[in-house]
């Protein structure tokens, strides 16, 4: 199964927003490793709530400190936060309704939107951010 390794490659200069990013992995890994071990649904939808509930605080607080800084990219960087929300929800909604489990794609989509957003879009925030703090 997926797993997500911290390390300096994922760290966008930001501290507090690197913190933030830590306990996504580290809620995404939990996750990942109870698709794995096929825990029980109730167990899944609860990692699965938490990991959205923590990606939408941290999503607001990315947006919090990119308008209290003035960063222009601000628009295009909150479109791919409420596509990533929407996308996930989606996934959590079919979860519920067909009683189904995630699957190794799902996690997968998730790994990859998590690094890929982190070390894209973050990435220039980040250093757009440690220039203004």
């Amino acid at each position: 199964m997926k797993v997500i390794s911290w390390d300096d490659s994922l760290s966008v200069g930001v501290e507090e927003i690197d913190q933030d990013h830590r306990r996504l992995v580290e809620l995404f890994n939990l996750l990942s490793e109870a698709v794995e071990n096929r825990e029980s649904a109730d167990y899944i939808d609860a990692l699965l709530v938490e990991l959205i509930s923590c990606t939408e605080w941290h999503f607001r607080h990315e947006e919090r400190l990119m308008i209290r800084h003035g960063y222009d990219g601000m628009e295009d960087h909150k479109d791919e936060h409420i596509d990533l929300v929407d996308n996930v929800r989606d996934l959590q909604r079919r979860f519920y309704e067909a009683h189904q489990t995630l699957t190794t794609d799902n996690i997968s989509y998730l790994a990859d939107w998590l690094t890929g957003h982190i070390v894209g879009v973050d990435m220039r925030m980040g250093y757009f951010l440690a220039q203004k703090m």
